[in-house]
Order: C-alpha cells, then sequence, then structure tokens
C-alpha cells in the first residue's frame, strides 16, 4: 500500500503535458516515403530559486517529478518538505524551484561535476559518490524466481513509447508481496538516469509501506543506476542489459542485489545472491544448446 506525505508538508507541483512522440516523413530501405512516429526530446533548464542550475535534455512526460527527483538524486535536498513549489512552463522550456529555506552550501555541492556514462544527462554532481558507504538497505528483502520472471514478463506486455517510437529507456517500480509483483510506476525518457530520476520524485511525494521495492530499467546498471537505486532504499535491481565494474563493486558494498540481462527466462545474477530464491523445475536446460557454447571454436 501507498501513505501519502501530509498534504501541507508536499510542494504544489504543476501538471505540464507535452506530447511524448511526433510524426516525421522518413524513406525506408525501398525507396518509399513513410510517416514515422519518433519519441520527442526537449530541453528544461532548472532553476533553484532563480540560480539556474542545469539543462535536462527529457521526453517531458513527468517534469515535475523528474525535477524532484533530479535534486533528491545528486543529494542538494533530502526530503520533498523542503520545497515550496516546482513550476514547468514548457513555453520556455524552464522549471523553476522554490524551495522553503534555501539549499545549503549550493554553490559548493554544485562546483564540481563528474563526466559519466549516462545517456540523456551526462554530468552528475561529484558529491553523489561521497555517501555511498553510508547507505543502508533492508537486511531481509527477498525476490523469488517466479517474482522475477513476473517482473520481467509485465514490462514486455507493457504499452510502451518504445513499441511505437523506439529510441527511449524505460524504468519501473514494483512492489512485493504474496502474490505477483505489483508494479508502482513506469516511466519512459530519453535517457535512464531522467526516467529513474522521475521515479525518486514519485517516491518523494509518498512514503511506501511494503514487504519491499524492486526497480527495473532496460539500460545498463553503471555506478550512478546503482548508487540511485541503493539510495531510493531499493535492494532488488533487475536490468534487461548488464552491469558495469563499479556498478558491480558498489552493488556488492551495499548488498543490492543485482540481476541483469533479464530477458524471458533467462538472468545473471551480479551481486548479493542471497536475496534470490531459486526454484527447481521453473527453467529446463537446453543440454544441446549449452554443450555448442562450451564447444571450442571451430
Amino acid at each position: 500500500m501507498t501513505q501519502t506525505v501530509p498534504l501541507s508538508m508536499l510542494p504544489f507541483l504543476t501538471q505540464a503535458s507535452a506530447p511524448l512522440t511526433c510524426e516525421v516523413d522518413i524513406v525506408n530501405e525501398y525507396g518509399e516515403q513513410q510517416s514515422m512516429s519518433i519519441p520527442a526530446e526537449r530541453a528544461l533548464t532548472v532553476y533553484v530559486d532563480k540560480r539556474e542550475l542545469v539543462t535536462l535534455m527529457t521526453l517531458g512526460a513527468h517534469p515535475e517529478l523528474l525535477v524532484l527527483g533530479y535534486l533528491r538524486n545528486q543529494r542538494l535536498i533530502s526530503s520533498a518538505e523542503q520545497i515550496e513549489s516546482i513550476t514547468v512552463d514548457w513555453d520556455v522550456g524552464a522549471a523553476a524551484v522554490k524551495t522553503r529555506s534555501g539549499i545549503d552550501d549550493i554553490e559548493e555541492k554544485t562546483s564540481r561535476r563528474v563526466v559519466t556514462t549516462g545517456c540523456g544527462q551526462g554530468s552528475v554532481f561529484g558529491g553523489l559518490m561521497d555517501e555511498v558507504d553510508q547507505l543502508i538497505l533492508p537486511a531481509d528483502i527477498r525476490i523469488t524466481q517466479r517474482q522475477l520472471y513476473s517482473v520481467v514478463n509485465t514490462i514486455r506486455l507493457e504499452e510502451t513509447t518504445y513499441k511505437s517510437a523506439g529510441s527511449v529507456h524505460a524504468c519501473a517500480l514494483f512492489q512485493l508481496g504474496h502474490d505477483e509483483p505489483k508494479m508502482l510506476l513506469f516511466i519512459e525518457d530519453v535517457g535512464r538516469h531522467n526516467a529513474i530520476d522521475t521515479i525518486a520524485g514519485w517516491l518523494a511525494m509518498n512514503v511506501i509501506t511494503s514487504q519491499g521495492l524492486v526497480f527495473y530499467t532496460t539500460g545498463r546498471l553503471t555506478s550512478e543506476m546503482v548508487i540511485k537505486s541503493a539510495q531510493m532504499g531499493v535492494p532488488i535491481v533487475i536490468s534487461r542489459s548488464g552491469i558495469t565494474q563499479m556498478g558491480h563493486q558498489i552493488a556488492q558494498g551495499v548488498g543490492l542485489c543485482a540481476i541483469g540481462r533479464a530477458t524471458n527466462k533467462r538472468f545473471v545474477c551480479y551481486a548479493s545472491p542471497e536475496r534470490l530464491q531459486l526454484e527447481a523445475g521453473l527453467v529446463k536446460r537446453d543440454m544441446a544448446a549449452l554443450e555448442r557454447s562450451l564447444a571450442p571454436p571451430t
């Protein structure tokens, strides 16, 4: 279940909307002219108390939550209650953030940038890496193999911008329970960091009481993605892609279960396998395929 933070303490968020796709004329391999949908991409410049902070390139589906989650994941704020309002105006491509009492040491916190592997973002403030050792995840959260397959299948069946237009990343937040995992939020954006920041913004607006949270992403598990997941208190992360060395190192350090290459009934558990409960009989090994994969090249 979800429990909302007291309304008096929540920031005011506009509900700015913008088209997620647009139509363009293309020529295919046969020389035929056609119309095709492609994802929108627009610049959103964030101002905090009238101070320009950053410009985010985004699809624009939930810009207010994106900005809130960005501030939270960059550790510029610790809770949504520190924000009085976030106003997005697509006519000028700007998000105006008004805090309740300012952000302490904002000049120092934003003075150092780290160029990252992130698509659609490109850099983070250096402080993101400074407090990794202080992140503590709940120790008793487990996911069964059957629940893992349910998460992957739910994403497969979701109607998405990717299916209609391609060129976007998706992230989703699931809630574990006694039955099938429940999808709380599904977000697509031009970059996976925007998508996870939007989920972080949603979490900042809600207090989640559950047996555990699972984060899914179509993107690779880099250090930033693992850190942001851990900052959200999510102990289990599933990716359709793989993991980087630093992402793996951080996942092991904080006890985060990192599962990658998750498609259909195949997956690889990179870190904290004790959080994954395997179930005999769910997958039948194709011995012929295994022998072919192990055979030396000719």
